[in-house]
């Protein structure tokens, strides 16, 4: 089998397995509690923390442990918000992950924000100049991913942040798939907070953070016992906490080789597509984008339908965001960038992890060639 769905999750690296064990048998205190295995506990989970400060050149007080990318994503977007002085405007765009337009939405319900969307080019990414038409004197934050979950693309995350803090909004953006392919330095990309999930870089799922400057007010989602200095209360998952940081910390290590390996492989895939189907039409930006993440549309077939050819022939892909399998709607993402319903409905994502070779890329070069054959021969 080739598992090309890395986008949707990924494999648990043994290495999480082994380092989060111990706090699942032995030392399983709560890290609250003051006693030896509480302590043990506690010293896991700071641990936990500084090895993710590493890997992200914040302080370990800035990070803050969450179930995954989607609680990260509502706690920088609402509780950012909230917890603002400023105005009560917030701009997002429109591809994001439903877990940010979801939270933005619920700003607009319930609690009487406006919301922009910012346009998106044909290609899915946000220009400075894009941004600088929607924001506003009283934008309290922006929310722009750094990479695409449908389409790769990668945006220009420290230009965008630039423009949003000279306005006086703060900047968060979800890096939950661009963690293990991009570089995350806080201070590079320029942003005030930034979401990450553990089951897209090998730990298991359920696990993630927000990184948040601790010089900024949040108010929580969450309430509670005060966990998380104040900023995100219940018992920490102190066995996925280590299980996330180890998982990241070794992807941060291989990335560089990782994605110059996979980026090269997925290449010879796109090469081997244009040749083999060559009405397939590519989405996203052509080079600013993730190494592993491909994705396709065919118009006169069945993404799904293709899909399941696919799993026929031993290639496992998806039809776009894992958090919208099974529904009959088109991807928000791909209508945001031009493409008719009917069109996005024809959706094929795949995304290679770091184990993919050229012998893995030909084949499922092959086997997408001869699944829109087999599709577009019942369609006819």
């Amino acid at each position: 089998m080739i598992f090309a769905d890395h986008a949707a999750t990924t494999p648990v690296r043994r290495e999480a397995l082994e380092a989060m064990w111990p706090y699942l048998t032995g030392a399983f205190g709560n890290p609250s509690s003051r006693h030896g295995v509480g302590e043990e506990a506690a010293r896991a989970l700071a641990w936990a923390r500084d090895a993710v400060a590493s890997v992200v050149g914040c302080r370990a007080g800035d990070v803050v442990f969450t179930s995954g990318g989607t609680e990260a994503d509502n706690l920088a977007v609402i509780g950012l918000a909230l917890a603002s002085p400023r105005g009560r405007h917030v701009v997002v765009s429109p591809v994001e992950h439903e877990a940010v337009l979801g939270a933005a939405d619920a700003l607009r319900r319930l609690h009487g924000f406006d919301l922009d969307e910012v346009e998106v080019d044909a290609t899915g990414a946000v220009t400075p100049e894009a941004l600088a038409r929607v924001i506003r004197p009283d934008t309290t934050l922006v929310s722009v991913q750094l990479a695409n979950n449908e389409v790769g693309t990668v945006n220009p995350i420290a230009q965008l942040a630039a423009i949003a803090h000279a306005s006086g909004a703060l900047m968060h953006t979800d890096a939950v798939q661009a963690a293990g392919w991009l570089p995350l330095a806080i201070d590079d990309l320029g942003v005030d907070a930034l979401s990450l999930a553990g089951h897209k870089v090998g730990a298991p799922k359920g696990t993630g953070a927000l990184i948040v400057r601790g010089r900024l007010p949040i108010e929580p989602v969450l309430h509670g016992g005060g966990q998380e200095r104040g900023r995100r209360s219940g018992t920490e998952n102190v066995a996925g906490a280590v299980a996330f940081a180890t998982a990241l910390r070794l992807a941060e290590d291989e990335r560089a080789d990782a994605a110059a390996r996979v980026g090269a492989a997925t290449t010879r895939f796109r090469e081997l597509v244009a040749g083999a189907v060559p009405d397939a039409v590519p989405t996203g930006h052509p080079s600013h984008r993730l190494p592993g993440t491909v994705s396709y549309v065919f118009p006169g077939t069945s993404g799904e339908a293709v899909l399941l050819e696919l799993e026929r022939r031993g290639v496992v892909v998806s039809s776009g965001s894992a958090c919208a399998a099974g529904s009959d709607e088109p991807s928000h993402v791909l209508t945001a960038m031009g493409f008719a319903p009917e069109v996005a409905l024809t959706a094929v994502r795949f995304s290679f992890g770091g184990d993919v070779t050229m012998a893995d890329a030909a084949a499922a070069a092959s086997a997408l060639a001869e699944a829109v054959s087999a599709v577009r021969g019942i369609v006819r």
